[in-house]
């Protein structure tokens, strides 16, 4: 007969049940982030197809209106010269428009075009209709918890 109490076998069966949920989470955030290159793929590849990035853009000024491109870099989170490569390419296709500031005459102030509003809209159309088909067996509670997951995941991406 074993001298070992039986409560020691549940701290461990414990931990070893969040490295497994970990683990799953991990392999999911590849697969997320697999989703998100083949979304920046398809950008390159196809007249108005847009990457998240993009998009991401494209709402901020929807939201905010014209801004410098170094305010619309806080905002989208991305560096200004990232920021500037996505606005080169959003203007090529004749969603954002470029203009030298007024008040600064060293600053370019960026904003939508109504091709950019149309196009902005129609995504966030799509976006909530294939939000709602794909993710209609899941409750508010689950959705938010989910959004929890993915800003944390946002951090521990960062740390990376």
């Amino acid at each position: 007969m074993s001298t070992k109490p039986q409560g020691d076998a549940l701290p461990s069966q414990a931990g070893e049940a969040r490295q497994q949920a970990l683990a799953r989470l991990s392999r999911a955030a590849y697969s997320l982030s697999a989703a998100d290159a083949r979304l920046r793929g398809r950008a390159t590849r196809q007249a108005g197809a847009l990457s998240l990035s993009h998009a991401r853009v494209l709402r901020i000024l929807a939201e905010e209106g014209a801004l410098p491109v170094a305010r619309l870099a806080e905002l989208t989170e991305t560096t200004g010269a990232g920021v500037t490569q996505l606005v080169n390419g959003l203007s090529e296709q004749g969603y954002v428009e470029k203009a030298k500031s007024l008040a600064d005459k060293r600053s370019v102030l960026v904003g939508l075009t109504e091709l950019g509003l149309a196009r902005h809209r129609e995504r966030e159309r799509l976006l909530a209709e294939v939000l709602e088909r794909e993710l209609q067996g899941m409750d508010d509670q689950a959705l938010d918890a989910a959004s929890e997951v993915l800003r944390a995941l946002g951090g521990v991406y960062n740390q990376l």
